[in-house]
């Protein structure tokens, strides 16, 4: 749980105006999320201003991220705050870490991404697929975009 930052001025833009009601925004927010095959069931989306809060429940912490990373890249959105609880945490010891995030930099791509923090600049599927489907293609991601960066399986 926490406050993630984002650039407000990157990302989706699913808001064609800024007179959008913030229920309306909340509303589109909700779709997005559902559009990348989400379950949003149990998550209630709130919109202040350029902030998301994200309550309620999902399934796994990998799609917690996920779902953080879809309302906080969107055009205008500035701050995700996080209240969501994932339902029926996996039991290991000692747990996974929960989140780590990556802003993309201009210059950036997913290769020097991996070797910045992994070491490995091969490794860059390993961030791909962490943030599928959000990312369809390894090569298209802008500067601003925030990412998933999983812990690597030792």
């Amino acid at each position: 749980m926490g406050l993630i930052s984002f650039i407000k001025n990157a990302g989706d833009k699913l808001f064609k105006s800024e007179e959008k009601r913030e229920q309306e925004k909340a509303d589109l927010i909700v779709a997005h999320i559902k559009k990348f095959g989400f379950d949003t069931s149990d998550i209630k989306v709130k919109v202040d201003d350029d902030k998301v809060i994200l309550m309620g429940s999902i399934d796994t912490i990998e799609n917690k991220n996920k779902v953080i990373v879809t309302a906080g890249n969107v055009d205008g959105i500035a701050t995700v705050d996080d209240w969501l609880v994932v339902k029926n945490p996996p039991v290991v010891t000692p747990p996974p870490p929960e989140k780590q995030y990556y802003t993309v930099k201009k210059g950036d791509y997913l290769s020097k991404i991996a070797k910045e923090v992994y070491g490995n600049a091969n490794k860059y599927n390993i961030i791909f697929e962490a943030n599928r489907p959000m990312l369809k293609d390894p090569n298209l991601i802008y500067p601003g975009q925030v990412l998933v960066i999983p812990p690597l399986d030792k």
